[in-house]
């Protein structure tokens, strides 16, 4: 399943909740109908969206069962997820999250660098976060540097500038 918001917070006091979305279609995403899967102490729940709106650029949802801020709060930090076949095709180039975490980063010269680990940032400053062996390095995500994204083969192949990878280490 793949990521596609997370719960922020209670709005109101009629069990609505505002989501941090994940995607880039948080309109149809988060529509009226919808459903949403969320784990809860290890067991997969489905939700149904009832009502929708977006405010400052975040869903404010309804969710079916969920009737006051009490049942809402409750739902504050969980994460919404869809089926990875729900999710819409993007264009050739474009990748989810979920396609690069686990990809092992190397340099063209064949230095592993280590895995990613999270997606940073928004369009136009996204960086890749791969564990190497002395902590994070920050990797842009960005053509010049990442030479082949093959999410198949979960690899990456980059051509960082000469320092990048030092200058952008977040030590243990």
């Amino acid at each position: 399943m793949a990521v596609v918001g997370v719960v922020a917070r209670p709005h109101g006091i009629r069990g609505q909740v505002i989501v941090n979305p994940e995607t880039d279609f948080p309109e149809e995403r988060f529509a009226p109908g919808r459903r949403l899967f969320v784990n809860r102490d290890g067991r997969v729940d489905t939700l149904v969206i009832t009502t929708s709106r977006i405010q400052m650029g975040r869903p404010v949802i309804g969710i079916e069962g969920v009737a006051d801020m009490d049942a809402a709060r409750e739902l504050a930090g969980l994460e919404f997820r869809v089926p990875a076949e729900e999710l819409v095709d993007l264009p050739a180039g474009t990748y989810y999250h979920h396609q690069l975490v686990g990809c092992v980063v190397e340099t063209l010269a064949g230095m592993t660098v280590g895995p990613v680990s999270a997606i940073e940032g928004e369009a136009g400053s996204t960086r890749l976060v791969v564990q190497g062996e002395r902590g994070e390095v920050l990797v842009p995500l960005a053509v010049d540097i990442c030479r082949t994204i093959d999410p198949a083969a979960r690899r990456i192949v980059i051509a960082p500038p000469e320092g990048l990878i030092e200058l952008n280490e977040r030590r243990k």
